[in-house]
């Protein structure tokens, strides 16, 4: 799973049919302990995510399976992430 936070809504008026229904969210993936930017990526909402939530997602066959598993997807929010903590590494 990777983190990321919703930037953005793409409205496709022409998709692939497995894709239909599915809202399609741009998200900016973070690398959680640095908390920067990884890159922008594209992923079907299957959670109902919104603006400025960060997020779970997940890639491969399992953000196929995530949101049906005829959608045509690499990238799929699972989860609204409500607190996040990263442990400091002791010596």
């Amino acid at each position: 799973m990777r983190v990321g936070k919703v930037i953005g809504n793409v409205w496709a008026t022409k998709k692939d049919e497995g894709l239909e229904g599915f809202k399609l969210l741009v998200i900016d993936q973070i690398n959680p302990r640095t908390k920067e930017h990884d890159k922008t990526i594209v992923a079907v909402d299957a959670v109902g995510a919104g603006p400025g939530e960060m997020v779970l997602i997940v890639g491969g066959s399992t953000a196929r399976f995530a949101a049906n598993q005829h959608a045509p997807t690499d990238a799929t929010v699972v989860g609204i992430i409500d607190t996040l903590e990263i442990y400091e590494e002791s010596e």
